[in-house]
């Protein structure tokens, strides 16, 4: 067993019979009143975030999570297939528990974050950044911008579609940003 005082961004704790992790907290000692911890925990399993606040000093269940590398393979009727890439154990895991899971190609390297205790799958996490090769994107038009940061949507090789600046063209190689979604920058 924890108390709130030993909070830290990123943990796991177990939360009304969910896991939670912290994506901020505060400590907050007012002038009148006992000292409270402020938090923000997302819940692993469906997304969502929710604000909550521990009395200080509170017993709190932390979770043991570890992260391993996966190796994308394919995906069938069960899901996503993985493979170790030192143990060469292959996994499957539901598609939705992978964030912007059409921005990932075949061979690519994930983080697969599980809970020790029930060797179960919390999330699987895309590398910040990816290359992609734009597949389709309607020709940019010289003059065709009144600002300089003017976007239109194109269609990478995995089906997904990201915003991107007027000079791409069908063929060229970017770079997605996978927690936002947006494009980073052009490949040479």
């Amino acid at each position: 067993m924890a108390t709130t005082a030993d909070l830290k961004n990123g943990m796991c704790i177990e939360l009304n019979g969910k896991t939670m992790l912290v994506v901020e907290f505060q400590h907050v000692k007012p002038g009148k009143g006992p000292a409270f911890v402020r938090t923000k925990l997302k819940n692993i399993e469906n997304g969502r975030t929710i604000d909550n606040t521990f009395t200080a000093g509170e017993k709190i269940e932390p979770v043991r999570v570890e992260r391993r590398p996966y190796q994308y393979l394919y995906e069938d009727d069960m899901g996503c297939n993985f493979m170790h890439t030192e143990t060469f154990e292959q996994i499957v895991i539901d598609r939705g528990l992978i964030e912007n899971s059409d921005l990932m190609k075949e061979g690519q390297v994930v983080e697969v974050m599980f809970h020790t205790d029930k060797e179960a799958v919390l999330t699987a996490e895309l590398p910040p950044i990816v290359d992609m090769e734009v597949t389709y994107t309607e020709p940019g038009v010289k003059g065709d911008t009144a600002s300089s940061n003017a976007l239109k949507p194109a269609t990478v090789e995995t089906g997904a579609t990201v915003k991107v600046p007027l000079f791409i063209n069908t063929g060229d190689k970017i770079r997605v940003d996978t927690r936002t979604r947006e494009y980073y920058e052009r490949i040479r």
